[in-house]
């Protein structure tokens, strides 16, 4: 991902212009179960998965700061933003981690739910500790899944595209508590 695309500026001047009446769009592209755990308020919730779909939202002359977990998914988003015409995108800088870190304020919510990246984590190491479990036990046939486990997460590194993920954002569980995809 380019960073000539976009700009990158720290949560607390983030915070400071958003807070000064300059005009401006606060977008977390978190999927919407993310966002019921904890969020900044104020933040409009437009996640990754849809954000194509749903930028219509989004006025296209006013600057765009955009914020997810660490920082890459918004890295994702505002090359997208770009390509649709936005002229002014920033990502806050390590996310909503660093912004809490910086101790800017937060509303936390009270369903628990692991971070997409953390998903992923789990469900590929599952996958292929699992094929490799087969693979002794069952069948030389299951190393294959460890394999392709392996490759997907390689072709995930080198292109910034996790199918893996774009998988989960749709599972229930992700899809947050009446539709939070207007915050």
């Amino acid at each position: 991902m380019s960073e000539d695309l976009f700009s990158v500026i720290d949560p607390d001047s983030a915070h400071r212009i958003l807070g000064s009446g300059t005009p401006g769009q606060l977008v977390d592209v978190r999927e919407a179960g993310e966002v019921d755990t904890v969020r900044v308020e104020g933040a409009l919730n437009l996640p990754l998965s849809r954000l194509k779909e749903l930028a219509g939202r989004l006025d296209p002359k006013v600057p765009v700061y955009l914020l997810c977990r660490s920082g890459s998914r918004a890295a994702s988003a505002a090359s997208q933003l770009k390509a649709l015409g936005h002229r002014d995108v920033f990502v806050v800088g390590g996310g909503l981690n660093a912004w809490m870190s910086s101790g800017k304020p937060v509303v936390h919510g009270e369903r628990k739910v692991w971070s997409l990246e953390r998903q992923v984590r789990f469900v590929a190491g599952f996958l292929a500790f699992g094929g490799a479990v087969l693979g002794f036990t069952v069948s030389p046939r299951w190393f294959y899944l460890s394999g392709f486990v392996g490759a997907g997460l390689m072709f995930a590194g080198v292109t910034d595209i996790c199918t893996m993920a774009l998988i989960l954002a749709r599972m229930p569980w992700n899809k947050g508590s009446g539709g939070s995809c207007g915050r």
